[in-house]
C-alpha cells in the first residue's frame, strides 16, 4: 500500500517536472478587442425615401451607439460613440467579451444605431441600412495585430440623417 502511494507521488512528481518549463515559458494569452468602424452621412433631399446617399455629406460629430445583446436579449454591452471630422467612426469595445456561444459573437448579437446629428438642418434618423433598428456588422476581412493584441474590425452600415425640409417622395 505505501509503494503504492510512493510510485504515485514519484509519477506526479516526475510528471510536473515535465511540465514546469511549458508553464513558465508559455506566451500571455493575446488580448482580442472588437472594433467596428462606419460612416455617418446626410442624405441629400433628391434621395429621400430611398437608400441612396448619392450626393451626401459626411457628418462630423454625430452620434452612434452600438448595442449587443446576449442570448437572453438582455443588453449586454451598449455605447455612444462620436464620428470624427470626416464622419467616420471607430468604435472600440472596451469591455466586450465573446463568449463561446455563437449567438453572442458579434456579427449576431451587435447593431449600430444612429442617434443624434449635430446639424440642425440635418438631424431625421433614416433607416438607411436599418439604422432604425440596428444596422449588423459585416466582417471584412479587417484585422489589426500587434504583440499580445489583435483587432478585429467590423463593418456598419453607412448610416444617414436627412433634412427636415425635403418634400414627400413621390412614387410614380
Amino acid at each position: 500500500m505505501a509503494s503504492t502511494q510512493l510510485l504515485i507521488l514519484f509519477s506526479s512528481l516526475v510528471l510536473f517536472q515535465l511540465t514546469l518549463p511549458t508553464i513558465t515559458s508559455a506566451e500571455p494569452e493575446k488580448k482580442i478587442d472588437v472594433v467596428v468602424e462606419g460612416m455617418v452621412y446626410c442624405q441629400h433631399c433628391e434621395h429621400s425615401g430611398s437608400w441612396s446617399l448619392s450626393e451626401a455629406k459626411p457628418i462630423p460629430a454625430a452620434n452612434i451607439s452600438v448595442i449587443c445583446k446576449n442570448y437572453k436579449d438582455q443588453v449586454s454591452y451598449y455605447k455612444v460613440f462620436e464620428t470624427d471630422g470626416n464622419g467616420y467612426f471607430y468604435a472600440q469595445l472596451e469591455g466586450f467579451t465573446m463568449s463561446q456561444c455563437l449567438v453572442e459573437h458579434p456579427l449576431q448579437s451587435c447593431h449600430v444605431k444612429p442617434v443624434s446629428s449635430p446639424l440642425k438642418d440635418c438631424n431625421l434618423l433614416t433607416n438607411i441600412n436599418y439604422g432604425l433598428y440596428g444596422s449588423p456588422l459585416r466582417f471584412e476581412g479587417k484585422k489589426l495585430y500587434g504583440s499580445n493584441y489583435e483587432a478585429v474590425i467590423y463593418a456598419a452600415g453607412p448610416l444617414a440623417f436627412r433634412p427636415d425640409h425635403c418634400p414627400p417622395p413621390t412614387h410614380v
